[in-house]
């Protein structure tokens, strides 16, 4: 599988529960998605209906969220947040069932930010601490959690690979789970200022899933003025194996149109 479209920030003209479908009618096998219920325990029938609708669409979910918080309000993730540790424990295990029942491997778990009054290292040793017990909850599944750079929110303290890497070996250091990786999204990272080239060379190895939106604006490919094609050819021949993440925005009436219908799907 190619590429797998990002239904939360994709498609936005349609219901949540109609963009599965078509994500598949325009040639997609794959679908992700952030977190897409209103609390971190939804009702079973909620869950249900969720599971339902990427049956009947007849796609793979290949990536999710784990609850997060208010994303249009500015949270980015309840990982390190003190006040919220609770309601991110309580999701776990929603999460490792709807990854039983859908087939999803691969969990991203939003850091969170800066919460002011708290101390960031007590917030890095919770976080480092709700990281492995999210790693735990998906290992049932053989799920491994992603961890992401954000960029567009300055209270979020990952902002590079190398941000990301050091929590990663902290949690296997501390806490003994690996089953972690590195989220890869090449716009977090080129807006924040990353050397993209640098850090694709130095983490390859730990590149558990990549995302791709354009810079300026987070549009498609070719908007911008990004080598989003030779970023993602360097990743396949460095070993990185999974789908490709379309996490941009378009209001385009053909939001896949820089893509070739033949190279959506592998099947």
């Amino acid at each position: 599988m190619p590429y797998t479209v990002n239904c939360s920030i994709l498609l936005t003209e349609l219901p949540l529960a109609e963009r599965p479908a078509a994500a598949r009618a325009a040639g997609f096998a794959g679908v992700e998605l952030w977190w897409p219920f209103a609390n971190a325990t939804p009702a079973d029938d909620e869950v249900d209906a969720f599971v339902a609708t990427l049956r009947d669409a007849d796609v793979q979910l290949t990536g999710l969220n784990f609850a997060a918080g208010d994303m249009p309000g500015g949270d980015r993730g309840l990982v390190s947040w003190p006040a919220r540790s609770a309601e991110l424990r309580d999701n776990l295990d929603v999460v490792a069932r709807i990854g039983e029942r859908t087939g999803c491997r691969s969990f991203n778990a939003l850091y969170g930010n800066r919460v002011e009054g708290a101390d960031p290292a007590a917030q890095d040793a919770l976080g480092a601490e709700n990281l492995a017990l999210a790693a735990r909850a998906v290992e049932r599944v053989g799920g491994t959690v992603l961890l992401e750079p954000v960029s567009g929110a300055p209270a979020y303290p990952l902002r590079t690979s190398a941000d990301v890497i050091a929590v990663l070996d902290r949690v296997g250091e501390e806490h003994g789970a690996t089953n972690l990786g590195l989220l890869f999204d090449v716009y977090h990272l080129a807006v924040n200022g990353a050397d993209v080239d640098a850090e694709l060379a130095a983490y390859a190895a730990r590149v558990a899933h990549v995302q791709v939106a354009d810079a300026p604006g987070r549009g498609a490919p070719g908007s911008g003025e990004l080598p989003i094609e030779r970023w993602v050819a360097d990743l396949r021949a460095a070993g990185y194996a999974g789908p490709v993440g379309l996490e941009y925005k378009s209001a385009d009436t053909d939001p896949f149109a820089w893509l070739p219908r033949e190279q959506r799907s592998s099947h």
